[in-house]
Order: structure tokens, then sequence, then C-alpha cells
């Protein structure tokens, strides 16, 4: 099903006969300026600002998050876009089969993938963390706190295009879309499930996980396990899913997001059963930790060496402390006695 992006939307459950009909075009310059770029951009923004605030409770610098972003944006707007267009290939095509470069490129008509955004992501941080010195666990925990942000914006993007919705339903919160000037649908508004799913996940990250973490890459697993518990149980709602080729399981086809969210479930949880439950780890361990060891080692390094500069430093270029204090006692003694004339 294909909704029309000129008509409106409506929630006729919850608000009778009130309607929003946004246009998918903020500026209307030249090609246009798309509301779902600016909403992904907004998302990205306040993941960034998001990333630099908490960067410190992971031992990082607002410095590591700004070099990691240079690379890690274009990257992953580019990996979300192959993503998509490989596994809806037929879209982009033309007539005698060869690809349409025009439709390609056109990100701003919708069509970028969560899943290629977190593997090119996560490719670039540990190239990044390996050229740098750094923990990758410590800057994939970080990041997944502005990358939850970010889904949970940018699905807001989808809503604005009339794409990524439900299936037909009856439920009091049901989204009206029109797919022609006469019919319309009701759908869950799966766009909204996702984003409130990701700010809960996002409020447990905040509050929740990262005061607790008892290693490097615990928000991360955490991370991919809920995410793709909702990924899960959201994909099997659309009807846009983005499918396995021709494979199918128990004769209906596989959606490729949802198998990829199962197999993220079962490894994220058993890499927290293994790292929580099975394996010993000390909180030296954390590079938080281990960075505020070394500020405290340095400051301590600086403080025992400050005494001996400072007295140096009053005494003139050349003359020891000790002739320099002696040559003090006989001018004091010399006052003394001129004072008693």
């Amino acid at each position: 099903m294909t909704a029309l992006k000129n008509m409106p939307i409506s929630f006729p459950g919850l608000f009778g006969d009130w309607e929003f009909n946004p246009d998918p075009i903020a500026i209307h310059i030249g090609h246009g300026i798309y509301w779902y770029g600016i909403i992904l951009a907004l998302g990205m923004l306040a993941g960034l600002l998001l990333c630099m605030k908490q960067a410190k409770r992971f031992g990082l610098t607002e410095d590591n998050v700004l070099d990691m972003v240079l690379w890690a944006v274009p990257s992953c707007i580019l990996g979300s876009r192959i993503y998509y267009v490989i596994f809806y290939l037929d879209l982009y095509k033309n007539a005698d089969g060869s690809l349409n470069w025009g439709k390609v490129v056109a990100i701003w008509d919708g069509g970028l993938a969560i899943y290629g955004t977190v593997i090119v992501g996560f490719l670039v941080a540990f190239i990044y963390t390996r050229v740098k010195k750094l923990k990758l666990g410590a800057m994939t925990d970080l990041c997944v706190m502005g990358l939850i942000l970010g889904q949970c914006i940018g699905r807001w993007a989808n809503f604005i295009n009339r794409e990524a919705f439900g299936g037909l339903t009856d439920l009091p919160w049901r989204m009206r879309l029109w797919t022609s000037a006469t019919q319309y649908i009701e759908v869950h508004p799966t766009f909204f499930y996702e984003s409130l799913w990701n700010l809960v996940g996002l409020l447990l990250m905040l509050f929740v996980v990262t005061k607790g973490r008892r290693f490097d890459g615990e928000n991360t697993w955490f991370y991919f396990l809920w995410y793709g518990l909702g990924r899960s149980w959201v994909e099997g709602l659309r009807t846009d899913s983005l499918y396995l080729f021709d494979w199918t399981f128990m004769g209906e086809p596989i959606r490729v997001s949802q198998a990829l969210s199962m197999v993220m479930v079962v490894v994220a949880a058993g890499m927290l059963f293994y790292n929580l439950a099975g394996k010993k780890h000390s909180a030296e361990d954390l590079l938080v930790n281990q960075v505020a060891r070394a500020k405290l080692a340095a400051e301590a390094d600086a403080s025992l060496t400050m005494p001996a500069e400072e007295e140096n430093a009053e005494c003139p270029e050349g003359v020891p402390a000790e002739q320099a204090e002696a040559d003090l006692a006989d001018h004091q003694e010399e006052t003394d006695n001129g004072d008693t004339h």
C-alpha cells in the first residue's frame, strides 16, 4: 500500500475530524528542501549534542566525538542508502534493466535503512578507535546513545512522508491515510511505535544502564537487545518491509529487518549474560576510570614538583638556595643594627 503524500493525515479515533496535511517540501527553492532531510539532520544534530554532553561519562572528549562524526555521518548516509537500494533494487531500474542513478541518489524522496547506518557506523568506529588508540567499547557505548536519539527523531520524517506505516487496524490510535482522492486506509502508526520505543530505550541508557556499567560495551549490547526487540515487533506490523530475496520460512516471506533483529537479540542477550553473569569485571578496566586515574597521577606529580620550582624561582639565577638564605640573614642583621644607632 502506498499513501498519497499530498493528502491529509488524521487520527479519527483520537481527534475526530481534525486533519493534518504537511507538505513534504519545507522550502520551495529549486528542487525543494524536504522535511525528510531537515528532520534527519535535526536527529543527527541532537545525537551529536547528546554525545558531546555525555562524553566524559565514558572517558572520552568532545574532540573525540567531533572527529568521529566527521567520518561517520557521510559514511552512514551512504551505507544506509546502499543497503536500501540493494533490497529494493527493482525500484531503481529503468525499463531496460539498467540502474536509474537519478533515483538512486534521490534520498530526499525517502529510502534509508537504519541497519545500513548501524553496520557502517560500527565499522567507522572500529577504524577510528584503532587509529586513535581508544577502547572500542567505550566509544560505541557513547555513540549508541546518540544513535537511538537520532532514530527517535528521524522516524517523524516517515510521518511527514506518509511511509513506514503498518497494517490495517481499528485501534483508537489508528492513523488514516489516503491512497486516492476517494479511498483511505486506517493503519498502525508504526513510525510512532518505534519512536516511542527508542525514547524509552534512551532513558534507560541515560539513567539506569550507564550508571551501573560494569564493562565497556555494556551500553552497546543493551542497545542491540532493546532495539532488536522493538524492531522485531514493529517490523511484523509494517506493510513495506524489505524481504530477503525469495526466501520463506513456514510459507511466509522472510523480512530482512525482522531476521536481523532476531539475530541481534540472541547475540546481544548472550553477550550480556556472559559479561554480567559469567565473567568478572573490574571497575578499574572502564576507560572512564583509567582516564580519571591518569589525571590524578598527573596532578599528583605536578603538586610534588611545584614547591621546588617555586623555591628556585625566588632565588637569583645561578645562586644556590642555601647561599641566598644566608645572604638574606646577613642583610636582616645589618638592617637591625642600623636601626639601633
